[in-house]
């Protein structure tokens, strides 16, 4: 189906021409010689953009605006004009305007602003969509995606949650394990009970096996009191292990009996505990090849692996990346008090040519840091490509006090030599903290907490950079 367009235009001449040119083009046109005619037809029909002078008789062409988006809110509005175009433009875009063109201006030029807003206004409709589905779910599934990969995640997650077989989850580092485990557990019939999580890579070997089954008093030095463990802490409810390939090699029999057996020892103790608790483990390890490396019991590794529920790297399910992009821009606005609408079109060009090694982890980090430096009512595509840590390779130098990325400025990539890493970090880390400071009006308390930092961690910095500002 043809996208609709409509102009209003009182040179008939002119209006002819141009629907012609669109037509030809492929547009569906339709023309008006006022405004108050234009506002009857946007009342009457659906149209994706509405192209309009300023000069009309009349309703003038910038009056009109406000009544065209209040009454098509959904549809962008280009505003024509050959008469004071820099006073014209500004107010024009003020009032909602999606962009402004001086006449005279090239069809050429005038398309690809058309292809741009339509699209903005599919990608938006792609969002909406998205989020009807998503809402139509039900409670429990916070898994944002709706691709045909998550949709099996999510119908498996479905299927295995009220079930009370230990689960495996697999996936590469940042695509949401944990977000999966969390899933499971509130659509269990555990859901009123705890819910433990352990990252079996964060504590040293000779205090894993305490944590995890807890210990009696004199059990070791310093075991002043008997203390339970995570799986008597768990008790009715479900434990997480994150990270389970890194768990030691020796500690993984006195797992596998508690998996097996639901009794656990404590350290020091000889009495057996019994636990009611359901396993969930994550890994981004292949724990079948450590198994047969003898990293990873195999008997372990079967007995974990019941379910399994394997999360897709976000390279592979790009066609979630305008939803998953919204929620991002949604939470930061929660979280740093901001009212950005979205990102733009161009934005999300930047995202989608990216491979995401660090997944919808690295995707949460970008938009964040994007929207520290942002100055719209969208992120844009500009903030992104100073946001994207990963691209931060030698660069052209540029001017470092006005906030772009060595190399990043109008149409540049950031990837040509000249500069050696420390020196592009260390530009880049002055760059996230003068944008900090300046969306924190130069409050530094502010400004830590944005980038999430100390004050006095911040401080520091500002005195290596050589940055003064107000408190």
């Amino acid at each position: 189906m043809a996208e609709r367009i409509l102009i209003i235009e009182d040179d008939r001449e002119f209006r002819e021409m141009l629907t012609d040119a669109l037509e030809l083009k492929s547009y569906d046109v339709t023309a008006a010689s006022s405004a108050e005619e234009g506002l009857t037809l946007l009342e009457a029909g659906v149209f994706d953009i509405v192209l309009t002078d300023v000069r009309l008789p009349g309703m003038s062409g910038i009056e009109a605006i406000p009544r065209l988006a209040a009454m098509a809110p959904r549809t962008d509005i280009v505003v024509m004009s050959a008469f004071s175009p820099k006073e014209a433009a500004v107010e024009a875009v003020r009032l909602g305007a999606y962009d402004f063109f001086a006449k005279p201006f090239s069809l050429a030029e005038m398309e690809i602003v058309i292809r741009r807003a339509l699209e903005k206004r599919r990608l938006q409709n792609e969002v909406d969509r998205l989020r009807q589905s998503l809402e139509e779910r039900g409670p429990g599934i916070r898994i944002v995606g709706e691709g045909a990969a998550m949709r099996r995640v999510v119908a498996l997650i479905r299927k295995v949650a009220p079930l009370e077989s230990t689960v495996l989850v697999t996936g590469e580092s940042g695509t949401g394990k944990e977000l999966v485990a969390d899933t499971v557990h509130e659509l269990s019939r555990r859901a009123s009970g705890p819910f433990v999580k352990v990252n079996c890579a964060a504590i040293p070997e000779n205090l894993l096996e305490s944590e995890l089954f807890g210990h009696e008093k004199g059990a070791f030095t310093g075991a002043a009191a008997a203390r339970a463990g995570w799986f008597e802490l768990a008790q009715g409810g479900t434990l997480l292990l994150d990270e389970i390939g890194d768990m030691p090699v020796s500690l993984q029999p006195k797992l596998l009996r508690a998996v097996e057996q639901k009794r656990i020892q404590r350290v020091g103790g000889r009495a057996e505990i019994a636990v009611d608790v359901r396993i969930v483990a994550a890994t981004n390890q292949d724990l079948l090849t450590l198994s047969r490396e003898k990293r990873f019991r195999e008997d372990l590794y079967y007995r974990l692996n019941v379910a399994s529920v394997s999360l897709p790297p976000l390279r592979e399910r790009k066609e979630d990346l305008p939803l998953l992009a919204e929620h991002f821009v949604h939470r930061v606005n929660v979280r740093l008090g901001t009212e950005y609408k979205g990102v733009s079109a161009d934005a999300m060009t930047e995202l989608m040519a990216c491979d995401w090694p660090g997944n919808v982890r690295q995707l949460a980090n970008v938009i964040e840091r994007a929207a520290i430096l942002g100055e719209s009512a969208y992120i844009t595509g500009r903030e992104v490509r100073l946001a994207f840590q990963k691209d931060l390779r030698p660069a052209l130098a540029e001017d470092g006090e006005n906030g772009d990325l060595p190399g990043a400025a109008a149409g540049g990539s950031g990837r040509t030599g000249g500069l050696c890493l420390k020196d592009t970090l260390r530009e880049v880390e002055r760059t996230l903290i003068l944008g900090a400071l300046d969306k924190a009006g130069g409050r530094q308390a502010e400004a830590a907490r944005l980038l999430g930092i100390s004050p006095k961690n911040l401080w520091n910095k500002l005195q290596k950079h050589g940055i003064g500002t107000g408190s």
